[in-house]
């Protein structure tokens, strides 16, 4: 019998990179506050005193800087994992994630490989305002040669965590600061979770949900509303951004005729339309409503928390959706 450990993403988080450090004396981990302070979320609590500052290395407040570093060591024999203290500071690095990380490999005829996880809190946290709540899947998953993933608990974020680092290619790991202390179990030993392939959260016949990352949970509170009443939805969690799985969903879509797509992200060139195509192009002749879409409303997110509850995704906009989709 597996034996299991009650733990929350943060914890699955240290596990995965503690476990890959042991693994292989190539991974480093280098940021802002990673070492000294134990990492701004405490993630890499006790790792410097550990592994020492030769691996767990604190950097200058800047991101192209550090960035850049970390895709030279990648190049020359080394497995980065550089933490963003968010997301949105990436965009000061955006250069040398998408002009280097990206596309190196391919410019070098396959003579450097770029193996770096650049990972963080991605998304909204509480009344951090606009210029620290972006979602980044639909900026960076533009461009060939980047591994997109985003985990939704604890199972997967270690199980992704520890793929994404054993991966050849640059990989952006997108985490959210709200949800880290969320608990369950996971098996205490070794168990990787395969990248491009999404997780049926909750089967049903009557109506596809397809999400990803915080908007999971905020979706299953809208279904349960559905179940108590006898409605059949399936839940569809991404995971993996890009590579994307339309296969997974596609079969949904085919068995159950309906769907809706959930996004934390904005609506115009967001992952919702990417996904929305592609069943348009795999399941036409099988949708009985047209597809339904729920994200964040076109506006800078504001700090007010109740502006804030009303622009992002809930459970009610979910539920008025689902509503709409099964009419």
């Amino acid at each position: 019998m597996t034996e299991m450990q009650t733990i929350d993403i943060r914890e699955a988080l240290r596990q995965a990179l503690d476990e890959e450090m042991e693994r292989n004396a190539n991974v480093i981990l280098m940021g802002e506050e990673v070492a000294e302070y134990n990492g701004a979320y405490k993630i890499s609590k006790g790792m410097l005193n550990k592994w020492g500052p030769e691996r767990i290395r604190d950097t200058p407040i800047s991101e192209a800087a550090f960035t850049g570093m970390g895709i030279g060591a990648a190049m020359t024999g080394l497995i980065p994992i550089v933490e963003f203290m968010s997301f949105n500071f990436s965009f000061v690095a955006a250069d040398q994630i998408i002009s280097n990380a990206a596309k190196l490999f391919y410019m070098s005829g396959g003579r450097f490989s770029v193996p770096i996880v650049f990972r963080g809190p991605n998304g909204a946290a509480a009344q951090v305002s606009c210029q620290h709540s972006h979602c980044v899947e639909s900026i960076y998953g533009h461009f060939p040669g980047l591994i997109i993933l985003s985990p939704s608990d604890a199972y997967d974020s270690k199980g992704l965590l520890k793929a994404a680092i054993r991966n050849p290619n640059p990989v952006l790991f997108l985490e959210n600061e709200l949800c880290y202390g969320d608990k369950m179990e996971i098996p205490t030993e070794e168990y990787l979770v395969p990248i491009g392939k999404a997780k049926t959260v909750q089967e049903g016949d009557e109506l596809t949900l397809v999400t990803h990352s915080r908007m999971v949970d905020v979706s299953k509170k809208a279904v349960a509303e559905f179940t108590k009443k006898g409605v059949s939805i399936e839940v569809i969690d991404l995971r993996s951004i890009r590579p994307l799985d339309i296969a997974t969903i596609a079969h949904s879509v085919r068995k159950t005729g309906r769907c809706v797509l959930v996004e934390e992200g904005h609506s115009f060139g967001g992952i919702a339309a990417e996904v929305g195509f592609q069943i348009m192009e795999h399941c036409f002749d099988f949708l009985d409503a047209p597809i339904e879409r729920v994200t964040q409303k076109e506006t800078p997110l504001p700090y007010s928390k109740v502006l804030e509850a009303h622009t992002l995704p809930n459970p009610e906009r979910i539920i008025l959706a689902i509503q709409k989709a099964l009419q």
